[in-house]
């Protein structure tokens, strides 16, 4: 993970920390408030988890629709920035679910390898 991070950093920003590549993924995220509203709320209730691809994972059948609504965006970032970079969209994936599993609240659900946990 941390080659993909630093081949990600070196291709796209030379010169520019890790720390502030996160950051700049954070702003980003943080940059779509209508849906972020919903996706705080949906993993609040427990209804979508985060999962280690870089994706929400719908947990009950009725967070279907936002969850892939929530993907799909996300795809056209990850996209974006993988096109941009010359990288594998999932490279992409892989480095914002990493900055976002570190910085969701605790008690957001988790999925990896296919079983869930809180954070």
């Amino acid at each position: 993970m941390q080659r993909i991070v630093n081949m990600i950093v070196k291709k796209s920003l030379p010169g520019i920390s890790r720390t502030l590549w996160f950051a700049l993924i954070l702003a980003t995220l943080a940059a779509m408030p209508v849906w972020a509203d919903s996706l705080e709320s949906l993993r609040a209730s427990g209804a979508i988890g985060e999962s280690y691809n870089g994706y929400v994972v719908a947990r009950e059948p009725g967070a279907r629709e936002e969850a892939e609504e929530i993907n799909a965006k996300r795809r056209a970032i990850y996209q974006q920035k993988a096109t941009a970079q010359g990288v594998d969209i999932d490279q992409v994936a892989k480095v914002y679910a990493e900055e976002i599993i570190r910085t969701v609240p605790p008690g957001t659900w988790i999925q990896t390898n296919g079983q869930w946990k809180k954070k």
